[in-house]
Formats: C-alpha cells, structure tokens, sequence
C-alpha cells in the first residue's frame, strides 16, 4: 500500500471534507479525490460513502482506518529510530582502554564529552592492553581503542588519530639513589633495571625508553598492569616511566621524579576504517583532538 494514500486517508477521515483535507495535505481536491480512489481500487471496493449529508466510513473503511493509523505509527518511528541511529543519538560504543588513557584524563574527558552530546547512546567499556586492542576490534569485539601511541603502525583495515596528549615521568622507590635529586640527565639511567607495563612480551614500549636514553633499555619486569608496575618500584624491583599525571597517586614508598628532555606522546583512537555505526562514528568525532 501506499503510504502516501493511506495518511491522505487518515487525514480525509479527520476533516470528512475533501476540500479542508485537501488543504492540510498541501493539494488541490482532485489529487485527492484520486488518491482515494485510486486507495479503494486496490482495496476491492468503496471505504467511503458521499452522499449529500457529507462523508461517512463504510465497515471496510473503519477497518482500513484503524490499521492505516498503525502502519503510519510504525513507519513514523522507524523512520525517527533511523535517523537517530544515521546521527549517531542511539545505539553502542564497546570503548576499549588501557591504564594510560585513564591516568591521563583523555578517557574520562571523553566520556563526558559524549555523554553530553548523545546521552541516549550505551557506553561499554573495557580494559583492554594497547597490544589486545587492535584485535579486538578487528574481530568485532570492540568499536574502538584508547591507548598510547607506541607503534608507528597499525593492521589493515583500522585508523587511528590523536585523541589527547600525555607527557613521561620516572617512578622510582623514594630510597632509591636517583630519588635524592629532583632532576637528572636521561643518561643516569642507562643502566637502571626497568619496570615495564606490557603483555605478551611486547616490546612496544622499549622503544620509548630507547628513545628518551639513546640505547637500548634494561627491562628488569613485565607488569600485567598499571598498578602492579608502581607497586614493583615501590619495592625497589626497578624504576618505571609512566604518565605525569601518575604523580597524583600516593603510594608509600613511591616517588616521582621528571626527565629532562622527555618528549610527550598521544592517547590514540583507534577504529575500522569502514565504521557505519552512527554512534560510533559520533564518538569519533568527538574524540578527535583539537
């Protein structure tokens, strides 16, 4: 059926006028009059009787007239739950991050960020290693990934932009010797046993390291975390290069100390390069860095 003729119909029905119906549709009454007509044709027989005291429903035209209002509803929200979904105002957004994204405010900012603009939208989300990220999002598991950017390079079929900005700081136990001066030269620590947060042996990491000491890094330690990292420097295991904003956090026996020269890294968004998902989509946007 017609959707046209079936809410030119309902409006007929309202007015039981084809001149005042006519003109809420925005037609002239012979486009209606055959809209009607053309409606009771593919119906098999009359849904209105005109005499001289007006218009009246026949039976088949008060059952017409019930499911038309139905049908009209369901196309009316459908059409509306499209179009919400095309402008990303509903749906879901698996987030995937790992400690980084969180200690460094890009998360959280991020979250209210786009709560504000799409309230309506579900937010899943999921610590998930830098290392795990990628995959999980490539298998569908998540839509997108925060984490640091320590490799150049991602799988096909993902993209990547910045989404913030986190500057380095070295946590060290406060007894330990470095912990004596507030500031020192980057090759102090050439020979320092290293902590590092990584999974699955990644060496990601090693290359910031390599980069802020000009030589290859002595990694003492592979934390499963964040906090385990801080933990094993508390206790004198090794020192650990973390976000700044690590400094905020009071642990016994944990000090923070800056290098100098240390250059800042990105929080990246990582996603599908094919993304359709208006929520996601929307995330993104929101996401990306100024």
């Amino acid at each position: 059926m017609n959707f046209k003729h079936l809410q030119s119909f309902v409006t007929l029905t309202e007015e039981m006028h084809f001149g005042r119906a006519a003109e809420r549709l925005h037609i002239v009454r012979p486009a209606l009059s055959m809209q009607i007509q053309a409606l009771e044709n593919e119906m098999g027989g009359p849904l209105l009787v005109r005499s001289k005291e007006g218009l009246r429903l026949t039976e088949a035209g008060i059952l017409l007239l019930s499911e038309a209002k139905r049908m009209l509803a369901h196309a009316r929200h459908a059409k509306d739950v499209v179009r919400r979904s095309i402008r990303g105002e509903q749906g879901m957004v698996r987030v995937g991050f790992d400690g980084a994204a969180v200690m460094t405010g890009c998360l959280t900012q991020l979250l209210r960020q786009f709560r504000s603009s799409y309230p309506d939208v579900e937010l899943s989300l999921q610590e998930v290693p830098p290392d795990k990220q990628c995959t999980a999002i490539t298998d569908g598991e998540l839509d997108v990934g925060l984490s640091p950017d320590y490799k150049p390079g991602l799988p096909s079929g993902l993209t990547s932009m910045p989404a913030g900005s986190w500057s380095l700081t070295l946590a060290m136990a406060s007894d330990h010797p470095l912990a004596r001066t507030k500031r020192f030269h980057s090759k102090a620590l050439a020979a320092e046993p290293f902590i590092v947060y990584a999974h699955d042996q990644d060496d990601a990491i090693a290359s910031v390291l390599a980069e802020i000491l000009g030589a290859s890094p002595n990694i003492a330690h592979r934390a499963q975390s964040m906090l385990a990292a801080l933990a094993m420097v508390a206790a004198g295991e090794g020192i650990a290069l973390v976000p700044a904003s690590f400094m905020e956090i009071n642990i016994p026996g944990l000090v923070y100390r800056k290098i100098p020269g240390a250059p800042s890294k990105s929080v990246m968004l990582v996603s599908r390069r094919d993304e359709t998902s208006g929520a996601v989509l929307a995330f993104i946007r929101e996401g990306i860095a100024d």
